[in-house]
């Protein structure tokens, strides 16, 4: 584990590092809950935000409590913007109308995005919306990939989640091409909803070694996750959780995944 104290920054690596060298089939993939742009200073630093993303040299990039144009976040269009302060081609997706704008997700591509989809979740009545936004993106390699970002209920009530992941299964567990779902699933591994959803997918994290993923300041659960179908497919090359306590409340947790065929 290495510590950078100045930032307040933690990187904690549970594989070897990532090597120029190894394969071009592999693929870089983070995801992230950014606090709806505030930084837990509240100050909308939004490049210490694109920082983080940027210091991982991303090809995909999932993005949850994403707002859009609310009054809260400044009436920021947040992907646009940390789409141009990376580089990376962007897609939002609402799951609700929020503050005088939108509330949800959003991904960020290295690679030509060829469509786009923004699949409602369901939900209670009495509870949040939430969605999942698939992207289509071209390999450099000619592969197709489906990039999947998603954000689930967040109540202590397993009943949303629990139908938000069949959900996902039935939607996206049949997809003929490589598949990669990433996002705050708002559960901790063995939990009812995370193991149904590992009945069709492959996680990416060690099941003997969990590190947590939340709170940045005290990380002590994991809640945030990348998986794969199908999941003979996919060697996991490397596996990071990135704490920095200012960016988010949230660690960003990163992977190197390797496609095979």
């Amino acid at each position: 584990m290495l510590r950078i104290t100045g930032s307040l920054f933690i990187i904690l690596n549970l594989l070897p590092f990532y090597s120029e060298a190894q394969s071009s089939r592999q693929i870089r993939i983070l995801t992230f809950n950014i606090l709806h742009g505030a930084t837990t200073r509240n100050d909308f630093d939004l490049d210490t935000i694109a920082h983080l993303i940027l210091q991982t040299k991303p090809d995909l990039v999932a993005l949850q409590e994403v707002d859009n144009k609310t009054n809260r976040a400044k009436g920021y269009d947040l992907v646009k913007e940390l789409s141009d302060r990376t580089g990376m081609m962007g897609r939002y997706a609402a799951a609700m109308p929020y503050d005088g704008g939108e509330y949800g997700e959003g991904v960020l591509s290295g690679w030509d995005i060829v469509q786009s989809r923004n699949v409602a979740l369901p939900h209670s009545p009495e509870n949040e919306p939430r969605a999942a936004l698939e992207i289509m993106v071209k390999t450099p390699w000619g592969d197709t990939l489906s990039f999947i970002g998603t954000h689930l209920d967040h109540l202590r009530d397993k009943k949303d989640r629990i139908s938000q992941i069949k959900k996902i299964n039935e939607v996206f567990a049949g997809n003929t091409i490589p598949t990669i779902l990433a996002g705050d699933l708002n559960d901790i591994p063995g939990s009812q909803p995370i193991n149904i959803l590992e009945e069709k997918w492959q996680p990416s994290y060690h099941k003997s070694d969990i590190v947590p993923t939340f709170s940045s300041s005290n990380p002590r659960k994991k809640i945030d996750y990348i998986m794969f179908l199908p999941n003979h497919q996919w060697h996991i090359v490397q596996r990071q959780v990135i704490c920095d306590q200012v960016a988010s409340d949230h660690c960003a947790y990163f992977v190197i995944a390797e496609l095979r065929d």
